[in-house]
């Protein structure tokens, strides 16, 4: 019966959350006081701390506490190439862009290594904080090849790079690759969102390619963890051999 007391207690907060009895920023009983509720260990209690972090129900912060997050997460394709103005539009959200800069620089090298194009080459560096419902929530720093986009400005940026890419300049943008981790949050991310007590964020890359398969963007989108939940659509292939 001891064994499972941690799956009692991950039940039992899981439970409470769902059913909005533990709201969004709630913090929850310290270890001391859930180890004592349930007349269990500290590392029993850690154990079931750590499922429901694993789950989205709670947020660790070192030497505070843990604490309940949003379960009503926002979803984010991770296939298809649409525009924030585009899904905030299919969502419902209510957004604004916030652009921090608009600049033609000389590629670094690790911009250079991501576009594979030589280091200093000319590109455009944008960089937006997107707010969602009053939060700014994403940060998106792009990257775009200046031979293939020749002019950029702040206006464009702050409502849609992607219908000026397509529709003035005519470009043919055709797929993307897109890589997704969780790294630390940066003094950047911390100027430019409102990332409260969170120490890492989810990162999404971005590699993206002309009909004619030039790379020619570059973006890294920076998630606040809490406000998302990264969503595909698989269909099983039947009548293939398969291990």
């Amino acid at each position: 019966m001891n064994k499972n007391i941690y799956l009692q207690i991950f039940n039992d907060y899981s439970d409470k959350i769902q059913k909005g009895q533990l709201v969004h920023g709630t913090k929850l009983p310290s270890e001391n006081d859930i180890t004592v509720e349930y007349g269990t260990s500290r590392e029993t209690v850690r154990k079931a701390l750590n499922l429901l972090a694993q789950y989205g129900y709670i947020h660790k912060v070192r030497g505070k506490g843990s604490y309940v997050l949003d379960i009503g997460r926002m979803d984010f394709p991770i296939t298809g190439l649409i525009s924030f103005k585009q899904m905030s539009k299919k969502f419902g959200w209510d957004t604004k862009t916030h652009v921090d800069e608009v600049k033609r620089v000389p590629a670094n090298a690790e911009v250079a290594r991501q576009l594979h194009i030589p280091a200093n080459e000319p590109v455009w560096r944008v960089t937006r904080a997107r707010e969602i419902e009053g939060e700014r929530i994403i940060l998106d720093k792009d990257y775009f090849l200046s031979s293939i986009v020749e002019q950029l400005s702040e206006e464009i940026a702050s409502h849609s790079i992607y219908e000026y890419l397509e529709g003035v300049l005519q470009l043919k943008i055709s797929y993307a690759k897109k890589e997704i981790s969780v790294e630390e949050v940066t003094a950047e991310d911390r100027r430019l969102l409102d990332l409260h007590d969170f120490n890492h964020i989810v990162v999404v890359k971005n590699y993206v390619f002309l009909e004619n398969t030039t790379l020619f963007q570059f973006t890294e989108s920076r998630h606040r963890l809490d406000k998302f939940q990264f969503v595909d659509f698989a269909r099983r292939v039947h009548g293939e051999d398969l291990p």
